[in-house]
């Protein structure tokens, strides 16, 4: 048996960081909307564990978040939960639209299908990363405290034109960089995202002041009416592009 779950990215409409906590991680307020971009998950039985790559490379200098909630939902099981991942990666790894996070909880979710589990995923998912709750059930939330606290709200079904420069930025070292710059602005980590690599400003000057940044970058979106409108924001643009909608909640 094999189950096969998209796994949408997001975009962040605003984002507001509202303190450090003193485990050191950054609260924040952020509306969340996620889009049909998407990787492509396939998950089946295995007689051990492995996950196969293609599209997109992914840096190998960091821990994978499919086989990290593996084995989170493996302890929480009490089992061994021996799978074969195959991951198709379609959103730019360190863009600020959260692939690797919604990697991780598609496979939470596809895991708990196979193997007909009853554990609740909810802790887990806000364990292994900050923005993992919020697709568990996608759509459009309110996002608060370190990511763990979700509330939905009504989407607003518009098309999104999307700019990646093709460079990563850490997160990690942009919310480092907000301690010392601070934010204003629809996303209060455009500063500090600058700070870490002086690229994100140049790329934003090159795409216009309708053009906001994603998370804590390096991606950049524009709010459109209409596809025709986001394909005609994205045709002369001399990078990695996609022109995509908002999608409503899937659980």
């Amino acid at each position: 048996m094999t189950i096969a779950l998209p796994a949408r990215a997001k975009l962040n409409l605003d984002l507001m960081v509202t303190g450090r906590r003193s485990d050191g991680l950054h609260e924040l307020r952020t509306r969340m909307q996620a889009v049909e971009l998407h990787d492509l998950l396939e998950v089946q039985t295995a007689e051990a564990t492995e996950l196969v790559l293609s599209g997109l490379p992914i840096p190998d200098d960091k821990p994978n978040t499919i086989l990290a909630a593996h084995a989170a939902l493996e302890l929480a099981s009490g089992r061994k939960l021996p799978s074969r991942f195959r991951l198709e990666k379609r959103i730019p790894p360190g863009s600020g639209m959260g692939g690797a996070s919604s990697d991780a909880a598609a496979a939470l979710r596809a895991m708990v299908a196979l193997y007909r589990l009853t554990v609740d995923i909810a802790p887990i998912a806000a364990h292994i990363g900050s923005d993992v709750s919020f697709f568990l059930g996608g759509g459009a939330a309110l996002v608060e405290g370190a990511g763990e606290k979700v509330t939905r709200v009504p989407v607003d079904e518009r098309w999104f034109a999307i700019a990646w420069p093709g460079f990563e930025v850490s997160t990690t070292a942009v919310y480092r960089a907000w301690d010392d710059v601070g934010g204003d602005g629809p996303n209060q980590l455009r500063r500090a995202a600058a700070r870490v690599d002086e690229r994100v400003d140049e790329f934003a000057g090159r795409l216009g002041a309708r053009w906001q940044m994603t998370g804590s970058g390096s991606a950049f979106f524009m709010s459109c009416g209409s596809r025709e409108q986001a394909e005609g924001a994205t045709r002369k643009l001399e990078c990695w592009t996609a022109v995509t909608r908002a999608t409503r909640a899937w659980a």
